[in-house]
């Protein structure tokens, strides 16, 4: 009489141990397929040329107004504040902890492969043929090329046509991306070491015009309000800044691009983010068009300082 409920006993025992094997199974095949942990941002500081040094070293431009300037031995501008923003973040937090090096615009490459410096944070454009011998991270800013003019010539030279006439002196600083630019446009151009040596030479009447990226001369603009102008010329191209890191150290690259994207991901959020506070407070006020902080490219998803590891 009881044989029979015992076989179905059995049964449904069977069955749900069955089922409980399955589902078991079915997790660790979940499991497997799951992402490794992300690393966090101190083990991959510990992989950086940088880590255990007391102090970090970042070129900077020291003759470029609201970009890069030494103003009464302290050091003021965008690019400056951007350096801050990216030594704070990655440990080194206060000037104290911080050595500003002075690098003219045909130096960054040369600091940067001789490890006089760590990054350099100075009008860098990013392009194909520097990526070859340094890293970058960013871009931070994108900006365009353009012409600025003494304000008695304002009439006269208003074309990149106008820059091509032999009676006109242009300026430009050696290992930019505008001596190439102006060279792709038949400018013949008169190189000098940094674009305030081309403002202090058209001051001194030796040159006529000045070509360099928007930003850069914005700064000269603001110095100077009433004796230049800045003459919008269609170069077609816009330059793209980013932080310059040696390219034998990738973790570091990674760090620069992940902060940058951090203060990029909380101006969208809505917040004020480092970099615009930054730009309000140089650039801002002298640039036509409002700017916004541009999306980094190649960030790595990394764990930070201040975040929880994500739970399974």
């Amino acid at each position: 009489m009881n044989a029979r409920p015992r076989t179905r006993l059995r049964s449904v025992t069977t069955t749900l141990a069955v089922a409980l094997t399955l589902t078991l199974a079915a997790a660790a095949g979940c499991d497997s397929r799951q992402e490794p942990d992300l690393p966090s941002v101190q083990e991959k500081l510990r992989e950086t040329h940088i880590y255990g040094q007391t102090k970090l070293r970042i070129g900077v431009a020291t003759n470029e107004p609201m970009m890069g300037e030494l103003r009464n031995g302290v050091h003021v501008g965008f690019d400056v504040e951007i350096a801050r923003y990216i030594a704070a973040s990655l440990g080194y937090e206060g000037d104290q902890r911080l050595e500003f090096v002075s690098v003219s615009t045909e130096d960054r490459i040369p600091a940067l492969q001789g490890g006089t410096v760590d990054l350099v944070v100075s009008s860098f454009s990013i392009t194909e043929e520097r990526k070859k011998l340094v890293s970058f991270a960013g871009p931070y800013f994108v900006t365009t090329q353009e012409a600025m003019v003494p304000t008695r010539l304002k009439d006269k030279i208003r074309t990149i046509e106008d820059l091509r006439d032999p009676n006109y002196k242009v300026c430009t600083s050696g290992g930019s991306t505008t001596e190439a630019e102006l060279e792709k446009h038949q400018v013949r151009a008169l190189v000098v070491k940094d674009v305030g040596d081309c403002v202090a030479g058209i001051r001194a009447g030796r040159y006529d015009a000045v070509s360099s990226d928007e930003a850069i001369l914005a700064g000269f603009l603001a110095r100077f309000p009433t004796e230049f102008e800045i003459v919008d010329m269609p170069f077609g191209t816009s330059e793209l800044l980013g932080v310059g890191v040696p390219i034998g150290d990738p973790a570091l690259r990674d760090l620069v691009a992940f902060f940058l994207d951090k203060s990029y991901r909380q101006g969208r959020d809505g917040q004020a983010s480092p970099w615009q506070t930054a730009y309000n407070r140089t650039l801002g006020p002298w640039l036509p068009a409002e700017k916004r902080q541009p999306q980094p490219l190649e960030v790595p998803k990394l764990v930070d300082f201040d975040d929880k590891a994500p739970t399974r």
